[in-house]
């Protein structure tokens, strides 16, 4: 991966593109949900240049698996650039308030108008867009008190639009989850590739675990440490890491060798579940 940068863009997220811009014009603001732990990496440009000058509000999803200091440490990243951004656990609910409010301040220029102009009040009508496996059915689930939208933990699933009526006053227009046709960052995707918003299936899972694990034990040795109970220092070769692992959680076929498949698949389902600890592998 160092010489070729992975790339992935299904032919149904051109469509999710076209969705997106057809119906711009129906909302009053998007809301653009991002990963907390990954919060440049898993923002879309394609995206932010087809929203343009509509209101943009930024949501760090996600919080309960990211680092608290770089979650708020973002938050004024983005206020600085006077872009609205509020953080949400969609789990526990914390942050869901906030964004309602937000949203709302956000939509009153048009609302407001519409008013002056006779229109009957209506509610607040928001987009949310982001990349695959962000956690947008999560989140609207959540706001919305029931689920209504089926969650489907894989890349790329959510295909069609959807209107999700809120209780508090906004209508919500769910659209797919679309990346960026190219990647010109080799480390933008292989964050994306560890967040599963890139399919597992179009990779190669020990490289890209090997250069997780590389990452972990640098920035965020603790959490590896604590999970897999091994002695600090780690072990700074990240195939040799990979193995010391596994051996260690049973990892094992005939003959006591490695299952390298068995390994690579348990650390990343272990860093994705957020067993790892919290980690924010972006800086502001």
């Amino acid at each position: 991966m160092d010489e070729k940068i992975l790339q992935w863009f299904p032919g149904h997220m051109r469509k999710a593109q076209r969705l997106v811009r057809e119906n711009l014009s129906l909302v009053d603001v998007v809301i653009e949900l991002l990963d907390a732990r990954i919060p440049s990496a898993s923002q879309n440009p394609m995206l932010r240049e087809i929203i343009g000058d509509k209101p943009r509000l930024i949501v760090l999803g996600k919080v309960d698996l990211a680092a608290k200091k770089f979650t708020d440490a973002w938050l004024e990243h983005f206020r600085a650039k006077n872009l609205p951004a509020v953080a949400v656990d969609a789990v526990k609910g914390s942050g869901l308030k906030a964004l309602v409010a937000s949203a709302k301040a956000l939509a009153e220029s048009k609302t407001h108008k519409l008013a002056r102009h006779g229109a009957k009040p209506r509610a607040a009508r928001v987009m949310i867009v982001g990349i695959p496996n962000v956690g947008k059915s999560s989140l609207i689930n959540r706001l919305a008190g029931a689920a209504h939208v089926k969650i489907e933990n894989r890349p790329g699933v959510t295909r069609a639009k959807q209107w999700i009526k809120i209780a508090d006053g906004l209508d919500l227009l769910d659209m797919p989850g679309i990346l960026q046709p190219k990647f010109d960052d080799a480390q933008v995707a292989l964050k994306l590739a560890w967040t599963y918003a890139i399919s597992d299936e179009v990779h190669d899972l020990e490289l890209t675990t090997c250069k997780l694990l590389a990452t972990l034990a640098e920035k965020f040795p603790a959490g590896l440490a604590e999970r897999y109970k091994l002695p600090l220092p780690l072990e700074t070769d990240a195939h040799a890491l990979l193995n010391q692992i596994g051996l260690k959680r049973g990892c094992i076929r005939k003959g006591g060798l490695l299952d390298a498949d068995k390994a690579v698949r348990m650390v990343l389902s272990d860093f994705r579940d957020g067993k790892l600890g919290r980690v924010t592998l972006d800086d502001p």
